[in-house]
């Protein structure tokens, strides 16, 4: 009898589904197009469809989450999976800024191909300095220049206050001559309309979204902060605790239905963006506004150039220490022909 019972418990414990996973995850901005139109489908929709996941969706935002804590926590198990822009993270993690270089890719096929170089190191630098798995990296629209002040290059911004969206990018800006200025997304719009700065660094859709059109005159669709990386990563101890197939699907299906159609976007989501603040196109988005549009030269992106790669890369490299800059070379320098020495 003892026997019978046994098996009839084992055969029964085989016939029951898989439990469904539980998964707690912090998205990105949720006002901007990233968030609405790719992370939150995936995350609610998509993924509990093609296997078994119950997600618990909310953002960094709405959580009133430091910029700099949602990867530490993540990597404390705070939470199961985050995303949020890679250069927020740089002050724990100084390697990551060689992911997002301004003005070396000047299209998404560009931007997509420095990304999957640089994946491996990403890769390294979340398993060591975040306890935590990479799954994605999409992207944000170029990062582009909002300015409340009359410009008609690249060389106008000289002694101009900045806001800057990365660290790479402020040392950018400050060896062009401007001074750069630590400002919150948030507060921006206020920032540009009462003069504590100048210009601001942004995608172009996230300063449509936001409205720096109300309080900007001229954008200048250079991408002066790259293309701002958003790097999707899981609680290394809760990625090693997924069987095999939940691993599987989830990579699968992330990269499937959210990373590859985020980048499969990105260059039409720029054409509409810049239409839709200065008119000059149509925008599907919305109402199109009337901001100065500002080509940028030659001579602006050969001068940015110079400088990316006279000073702010050898100084990232510095930063970085290790074997950084030698790891850059052989990766995304290899794919955009540029050499740190």
């Amino acid at each position: 009898m003892t026997r019978t019972i046994a098996l009839l418990a084992a055969s029964t414990a085989l016939a029951l589904p898989a439990a469904a996973e539980d998964l707690s995850v912090v998205g990105s901005w949720s006002s901007l197009p990233l968030h609405k139109q790719y992370e939150a489908p995936f995350w609610t929709e998509t993924l509990p469809a093609a296997g078994d996941f119950n997600v618990e969706l909310t953002t960094h935002n709405q959580m009133g989450l430091g910029l700099g804590e949602i990867y530490p926590l993540l990597g404390q198990g705070v939470y199961d999976v985050a995303m949020t822009v890679a250069d927020y993270a740089v002050a724990d993690a100084p390697e990551l800024e060689g992911l997002d270089v301004p003005l070396l890719a000047l299209s998404a096929d560009e931007a997509r191909a420095m990304v999957d170089a640089a994946r491996p190191m990403v890769d390294d630098i979340y398993a060591d300095r975040f306890n935590s798995k990479v799954l994605a990296i999409a992207p944000y629209p170029p990062q582009v220049v909002f300015c409340n002040a009359e410009i008609g290059s690249l060389d106008d911004m000289k002694g101009l206050k900045v806001r800057a969206s990365g660290r790479m990018t402020a040392k950018l800006l400050e060896a062009l001559g401007a001074e750069g200025v630590n400002v919150s997304f948030s507060e921006v719009p206020g920032a540009l309309q009462n003069g504590v700065v100048d210009c601001a660094v942004t995608g172009a859709g996230s300063g449509y979204s936001a409205g720096w059109w109300e309080v900007s005159t001229h954008l200048l669709p250079i991408p002066l902060g790259g293309w701002d990386s958003v790097v999707t990563a899981m609680n290394m101890d809760k990625w090693n605790a997924l069987g095999a197939d939940a691993q599987a699907t989830l990579t699968a299906s992330i990269k499937a239905e959210f990373e590859d159609p985020a980048w499969a976007s990105a260059q039409d989501a720029l054409v509409n963006d810049i239409a839709c603040l200065t008119g000059n196109g149509d925008c599907a988005s919305g109402d199109a506004r009337s901001m100065t549009l500002v080509e940028a030269s030659d001579a602006d992106f050969a001068k940015a150039r110079d400088v990316l790669t006279g000073t702010v890369l050898p100084d990232w490299a510095e930063r970085a220490g290790g074997d950084w800059a030698e790891r850059w070379n052989a990766s995304v320098g290899a794919v955009v022909g540029v050499t740190i020495e």
